[in-house]
């Protein structure tokens, strides 16, 4: 008897898409209560997986039956799969650029390191960790009531806005972190004090030539040295941006600076990067959750990972209150309000 032949239309494995690949069936569409998939069998599409494996799908129509031959015709090459990280060496490389960007923090608080650029999607806790480390270093200016040598900015800021908090922040061991001001980026003059700030060389001149009377009322120079760290945290990818004159004071900025990427490219990347925060028991911390009820969270949120309104540790906080009021239909609850309409 011959064997069943199906294309997924759109399903996963594992967290790594399976989208328009040929399988042979070995068991149709099953639901269970946490998941729906497809059973076929493994000829190379996922090496180094099991024989039988099971492709998780939303519904019937998820995929097709097709000719006999189809298979082998369309199966991707091995050579193109070999390169796939295991969900391990995923949370091992995330945690790694974390824990760099801890210490990265930590070298800019004492002045080591004079510029960092950190790029990666947003609601993945970028910010957080340094936000930590900033509060750590301001710990005693605190106690003593002294003036903080460093502080986080957000939002958008004008240029003169920019030069004030520059000079603000502008003495030896002091700290500035722009988080979420990619507006920045987009005016020339904003671009060209953060160029100053950032340069290589042993003094780093930051000059205001235009009349200012909001410099006159503040005390503050038209020119000064910057000797501080500046810490430039954003959801833009320099590599990928397609304006040529954007890419050039990118580039720019780059050659700078430290440009760390904290390399949550996919959607299975912001799945693993929640699930390893999870596992290492920061996520729902104050929930007082067993791991199953963790687990199940995690699970429901890579099973409808592409209906969701955004992946990030605040939707699973969202999920995890939800969770927490209403354990008997809270997964009724996440898809009105955590989903994006069908």
């Amino acid at each position: 008897m011959s064997q069943a032949t199906v294309r997924i239309k759109k399903g996963t494995y594992r967290n790594q898409p399976a989208d328009n690949m040929v399988f042979e069936l070995v068991q149709q569409f099953q639901r269970t209560a946490k998941k729906q998939f497809v059973t076929v069998r493994n000829t190379g599409q996922f090496p180094g997986m099991p024989e039988e494996i099971r492709i998780n799908v939303d519904g019937v129509a998820a995929y097709e039956f097709v000719a006999e031959g189809t298979a082998t015709d369309t199966k991707p090459k091995v050579t193109e799969m070999t390169n796939i990280e295991t969900d391990e060496q995923v949370m091992a490389r995330i945690r790694e650029r974390f824990e760099i960007l801890t210490e990265m923090t930590q070298a800019a608080t004492t002045g080591d390191i004079r510029a960092m650029i950190v790029s990666g999607p947003p609601g993945v806790g970028k910010s957080f960790g340094v936000e930590l480390e900033i509060e750590k270093a301001t710990l005693f200016d605190t106690i003593a009531g002294r003036k903080l040598r460093a502080e986080v900015v957000k939002g958008s800021a004008t240029p003169i806005g920019l030069y004030q908090a520059l000079y603000k922040y502008s003495d030896a061991n002091c700290v500035l972190v722009f988080d979420d001001c990619d507006s920045i980026l987009l005016d020339d003059v904003c671009l060209n004090l953060l160029k100053g700030a950032l340069d290589s060389g042993k003094k780093r001149k930051i000059s205001w030539l235009s009349e200012s009377s909001a410099l006159r009322r503040e005390g503050i120079p038209d020119q000064f040295e910057f000797k501080g760290s500046v810490i430039f945290i954003t959801n833009l990818k320099f590599d990928q941006m397609k304006s040529q004159k954007l890419r050039d004071h990118l580039d720019a900025l780059q050659s700078r600076c430290h440009y760390l990427d904290l390399t949550l490219d996919t959607m299975r990347d912001k799945v693993l990067r929640i699930k390893q925060i999870a596992e290492d028991g920061e996520l729902f911390n104050g929930y007082d959750f067993e791991k199953c009820v963790q687990d199940e969270i995690i699970d429901f949120m890579s099973d409808n990972q592409n209906r969701l309104r955004e992946m990030s540790l605040r939707m699973a906080l969202k999920i995890a209150d939800l969770r927490k009021s209403f354990p008997l239909k809270w997964k009724v609850m996440a898809a009105t309000t955590c989903m994006k309409a069908a």
